[in-house]
């Protein structure tokens, strides 16, 4: 797990982000409903943290991530990012203002073989965004990809070879170098080190925590392993069908969860003890349909904890003690299993 840090100032602060996309039927494309990928989320991220989000396949991780950047408009909602003494709504700005704030915000993609231009070298890969940016040129542009890649560790003899010729932890660390290379101060992770060997995840963990510590910049850490976020984050956030139910810091989350979803989840965590017994928690029926959540709680469906004011009522997002949010109603009167560590 990485360091604690002590409170800092907020970096981005999410406010009831949504987006829904349209159904559409008919040759008249008449929009008879909406699939609600992104139904009011709110939290923060504080400067040079890392920010865990974990859920399943399908509960809009990776729409959130692409919204915050504005590589999809949302249809509602606010992304302040604060930018020195200045703070900006990233959804407001025009497409110019957008240009000069993208340096700020960067993104390590899922898939290390798609997310490489095949057609262009190291080289041209990683001096890409700092020209776009017009933040180096001629010499001083070489020699800033040179930097880059000794600090994630490749070699600079493969400058000119094309991603063809990388394995898969190398082609993550040529995306990685291409997305600190403009010094931003926020990097969204989206499944980073899901596509690599576990040995190479390691590697590529350790690397962001290393670049982090030396640079400063924070994460927001897409991901459906909880090992993995547990190792690297320092607040975790869980999602269920396009909302949050829990945040809270790592260690905390782990320990005393306090939504059912969450402790259903660290029961599927594996247990490096072969002597420990944990039982597993096996969720009834299936992940709500996003074009026809359930009304009260989306999770009720789900729940063996579910009282008649789940069916009803939704659940507010509320802190129940200091850093330490959650989206149910009962959550103060509930006995959850955590994960205990035997470290």
């Amino acid at each position: 797990m990485s360091t604690k840090h002590k409170k800092k100032p907020v970096l981005l602060e999410i406010n009831n982000l949504k987006m829904y996309f349209p159904i559409e039927k008919g040759l008249m494309k008449r929009v008879t409903g909406y699939v609600k990928a992104l139904d009011g989320i709110s939290f923060q991220i504080m400067e040079g943290e890392t920010l865990g989000l974990v859920g399943e396949s399908g509960c809009g991780k990776t729409t959130l991530g692409r919204c915050i950047l504005r590589a999809m408009e949302p249809t509602g909602g606010t992304v302040n990012f604060n930018i020195g003494t200045k703070t900006v709504d990233v959804l407001k700005l025009t497409s110019k203002s957008l240009r000069k704030v993208r340096k700020d915000m960067q993104m390590i993609f899922q898939d290390p073989y798609s997310s490489l231009d095949p057609r262009m070298t190291v080289l041209d890969i990683i001096k890409e965004p700092l020209e776009i940016g017009k933040l180096a040129h001629g010499e001083d542009l070489k020699n800033r990809v040179k930097k880059l890649m000794n600090l994630v560790g490749l070699e600079l003899k493969h400058l000119n070879r094309f991603p063809n010729a990388f394995s898969g932890g190398q082609r993550q660390r040529i995306g990685i170098a291409r997305a600190i290379a403009t010094n931003p101060n926020l990097i969204i992770c989206d499944e980073a080190v899901s596509a690599l060997d576990v040995s190479v995840q390691a590697q590529i963990l350790n690397l962001l925590q290393e670049l982090q510590s030396e640079i400063g910049m924070a994460y927001l850490f897409i991901s459906h392993d909880l090992s993995v976020v547990e190792y690297i984050s320092d607040r975790i956030a869980v999602m269920y069908v396009g909302g949050l139910v829990e945040l809270a810091k790592s260690e905390d989350l782990f320990r005393n969860p306090k939504h059912p979803y969450t402790e259903a989840l660290l029961s599927a965590v594996p247990n490096p003890d072969p002597d420990a017994k944990r039982s597993r928690i096996h969720l009834k029926g299936e992940v709500a349909n996003t074009a026809n959540v359930p009304t009260g709680c989306s999770f009720h469906p789900r729940c063996k904890y579910a009282q008649q004011k789940c069916f009803s009522e939704k659940p507010k997002w509320k802190e129940i003690r200091q850093e330490h949010y959650v989206a149910c109603h009962f959550s103060s009167g509930l006995d959850l299993k955590g994960v205990y560590k035997t470290s």
